[in-house]
């Protein structure tokens, strides 16, 4: 590392002590990464994968009986009734889109329990003029998190003969309130269920997937959504998305990517299903490396004096580490430093930018080998106070090590942080 990256002594030594006050935590995170790699194989077992599924197909993809297993395999993993998994749909977003507008209705109302949306969920709620749910007379509202926990009596008297869905967004998006466990949004399902069992429960469950032994269908969400660009595509998965959850909601959505009356029916595979699958058969690994890349960065900024969340201690239901940096230099060289290890784009120096669906100008960072996948090591900010940095993913842990050490390097050299 020293040979060819620079890297000081000083902050290699204090790399290693780090690491080696991590080893119990990395080994609970193996325990998790093995539970959820058995969950996968089984399901593939159990809906009898061959390799006959593993190609393409084109056209509308009529009788795509790839597709169908790839779909059965994710309601295996997922404990749903259905899943609507396909190249289609772009983003984490567009999944979130598709379960809004194919469910919700003009007069209907949506509550976010979780405070504000992330940000590019925003123009989709109540952007004017663009085809928002505002533009068709769908109400919405939210309650923000009290103490970074849910805030039952809120909820309780928020709620009305209106309110058709819960928002859960489980990650912590551009904010640094806490990510959601398992049990956590458990307890929250159960609490909106014993008020109106009819609301539909819908969890954002970007960043969060294979990182507990359970996801949120298990502990009583109707639907769950999520990009194949982050955890579940195991970081070869190049688009796509997925939603999973009751039958009949799945059936909606469908009509919403597709088009009324033929929904799940058609729609081509265009990439090769195998690659779907192989990427799924990768997650746990490859969200087992993020995770010990993110306790590895929340560590090393904790002992450069930094506030991070969450911290080294806390239980973790994301892949994301917040770094507190207060200042807007440091974020950006940060992120800078960051860039001078992605295995793509190394070269390229990062600045902010008006980047579509957000409010303020946005800094990444990563060089990943698919465009804005953030199951890859990368990190992202908003140029606004109080000028923290997300980062996130990570194929191999090492890498994660590197891209951490070159950032706080490039900060030592900018003399804007100094060594203890």
């Amino acid at each position: 590392m020293k040979e060819h990256f620079n890297i000081d002594e000083k902050l290699i030594l204090l790399s290693q002590e780090v690491l080696e006050e991590l080893k119990e935590e990395f080994a609970e995170i193996e325990k998790i990464e093995e539970y959820n790699q058995y969950k996968i194989i089984k399901a593939m077992a159990k809906n009898e994968l061959s390799d006959y599924c593993l190609l393409e197909s084109t056209g509308y993809g009529y009788n795509d009986i790839g597709r169908e297993a790839v779909e059965k395999i994710f309601s295996y993993v997922f404990k749903s009734e259905d899943a609507l998994v396909r190249p289609q749909i772009i983003s984490g977003t567009h999944a979130l889109s598709l379960c809004l507008f194919g469910i919700l209705r003009p007069g209907d109302e949506l509550l976010s329990v979780t405070g504000e949306p992330y940000d590019t969920l925003k123009n989709v709620i109540e952007g004017e003029g663009l085809g928002s749910l505002k533009d068709y007379n769908i109400k919405f509202s939210k309650i923000e998190l009290k103490h970074g926990k849910a805030d039952f009596e809120s909820i309780k008297n928020s709620i009305n003969e209106k309110t058709k869905m819960v928002l859960i967004q489980r990650s912590r998006g551009y904010s640094l309130r806490p990510s959601l466990s398992i049990s956590e949004i458990e307890e929250l399902i159960g609490f909106i269920k014993g008020l109106n069992k009819e609301i539909i429960c819908m969890v954002d469950n970007c960043y969060g997937e294979f990182v507990e032994e359970k996801e949120p269908i298990e502990v009583g969400a109707d639907l769950c959504a999520g990009s194949l660009i982050k955890n579940p595509g195991g970081g070869i998965v190049p688009t796509g998305g997925y939603i999973v959850g009751k039958k009949n909601l799945i059936e909606l959505c469908s009509y919403r990517l597709f088009a009324p009356g033929i929904g799940k029916n058609c729609g081509p595979s265009i990439i090769p299903n195998r690659i779907i699958l192989q990427g799924l058969f990768y997650a746990p690994m490859v969200v087992s490396e993020a995770k010990k890349g993110a306790l590895f960065t929340a560590k090393m900024f904790e002992s450069l004096g930094f506030e991070v969340f969450p911290k080294k201690e806390e239980k973790r239901s994301d892949i994301v580490t917040a770094l507190l940096l207060k200042n807007k230099e440091i974020l950006i060289e940060f992120c800078r430093g960051l860039q001078k290890v992605g295995p793509v784009d190394s070269h390229v120096t990062p600045e902010p930018w008006d980047m579509p669906g957000y409010d303020h100008q946005v800094i990444m960072a990563g060089g990943s080998f698919i465009q804005g996948a953030s199951i890859e090591l990368s990190a992202d900010a908003p140029i606004r106070e109080p000028y923290a940095v997300y980062v996130q993913g990570g194929l191999s842990f090492y890498h994660v090590k590197l891209g951490i050490l070159c950032a706080l390097q490039n900060l030592i050299n900018k003399k804007l942080i100094k060594l203890p």
